[in-house]
């Protein structure tokens, strides 16, 4: 038996963000899935106030059951990340070292203070090693403003949109009005920097845009407001080479909602399997098939993606061409088994262990910093 240690993986979780229990329930799958045999797995949860804790290696205690969405328990041992770069130890409160050095984080955070940046920048700032795509491409990425304008800079494919602040809606209000209106209804508002569709609208009239408005800014004091766009609602993995080429992509998905719903929102995704129906892989013709995974890394090159993402995309053929115009990239998507990510990358022959497992290989690979 080989005498080298095992990589040591601080599985971090929960959050502060309004997507807390989705994270929780991503983190149940992975610590499922993750091999005590080849990795250390240290689970450290982060408390809806922001406090880091130590939890029990215990999957079970943040599933979803019976619809009751987990959260991080309050009553652990507080730990931080030590910035001694040199030793890379969890330390308790005290200062005292906590085991060995933690060879790679695992931020499965979903939404702000998570997977926008901000703890890819501490995890840079202690020389870490991590998961997933780095500060720049996390904060663009989860600020839907910013994410289509580079993508509309590099040349592909985005619907109508407009956006404004909480501050610009209460000044100048009949402005805003006019921009959103000449979209066209129905619109979709949205906080421009959240996930899990918490916070979005559809909105067919004048008469349901300032509800829609106050509910997305409860969340982001950013507002994005999107035209409805016609067709088909598809979406497609990508996952970086281990060899360092072309990234990978999966076959596509595809949502439907088949009732219930006025679109895939948080109940949808979620809560209320019955009234969506995912499909994988998506009857789609092959060369549009084909046009979508061109289009997916297209998009995570764009955008400076490292690691995984999830791109999607519509596809109408009335359009013309291929039909395809660029909805988001998500750059660490939702990863709870019965998520889109891992169920299209099952359907392309990656099962959901070796997917945890190539996304731990990629970032033991990678130095932190420029690169």
């Amino acid at each position: 038996m080989s005498s080298q240690p095992k990589p040591r993986v601080a599985v971090v979780f929960g959050g502060r963000s309004s997507e807390h229990a989705i994270s929780c329930v991503t983190a149940a799958g992975v610590l499922a899935a993750l091999d005590r045999d080849v990795y250390d797995v240290v689970p450290i949860g982060i408390t809806t106030s922001g406090r880091w804790v130590l939890v029990d290696d215990d999957p079970a205690l943040f599933q979803l059951a019976d619809g009751k969405l987990p959260e991080v328990p309050a009553a652990g041992p507080s730990v931080a990340l030590a910035q001694d770069v040199e030793s890379k130890a969890l330390q308790s409160v005290s200062g005292e070292a906590l085991g060995g050095p933690v060879d790679v984080v695992l931020p499965l955070l979903h939404g702000p203070f998570g997977e926008d940046g901000t703890l890819q920048g501490l995890l840079e700032l202690s020389d870490t090693r991590y998961v997933g795509s780095g500060v720049l491409a996390s904060a663009a990425g989860m600020d839907k403003q910013v994410m289509k304008l580079l993508l509309a800079g590099q040349g592909l494919p985005v619907g109508p949109w407009t956006s404004f602040r909480a501050r610009r809606w209460d000044t100048d209000r009949d402005a805003v009005v006019a921009e959103v209106e000449a979209l066209g209804y129905p619109v979709f508002v949205k906080p421009a920097r959240a996930g899990s569709s918490i916070g979005i609208s559809r909105v067919t009239g004048r008469d349901g845009l300032e509800a829609a408005v106050a509910e997305a800014v409860a969340h982001d004091p950013k507002v994005v407001v999107e035209a409805a766009l016609a067709g088909r609602e598809i979406e497609c993995g990508v996952l970086e080479d281990l060899d360092g080429g072309e990234p990978l992509t999966s076959l596509p998905g595809e949502i439907e909602v088949v009732g219930g719903h006025d679109f895939y929102d948080f109940e949808a995704k979620y809560l209320d399997s019955a009234n969506v129906r995912l499909s994988c892989p998506a009857d789609l013709p092959a060369e549009i098939t084909a046009a979508v995974r061109r289009t997916a890394v297209r998009v995570f090159e764009a955008m400076g993606a490292e690691g995984l993402a999830r791109v999607d995309l519509f596809v109408d053929p009335s359009r013309g061409e291929d039909g395809i115009v660029v909805n988001e990239i998500n750059t660490m998507p939702g990863f709870t088994p019965f998520s889109m990510y891992p169920r299209m990358w099952a359907a392309t022959g990656v099962d959901y262990p070796q997917l945890v497992d190539h996304l731990l290989q990629l970032a033991l690979r990678r130095p932190t910093g420029l690169r």
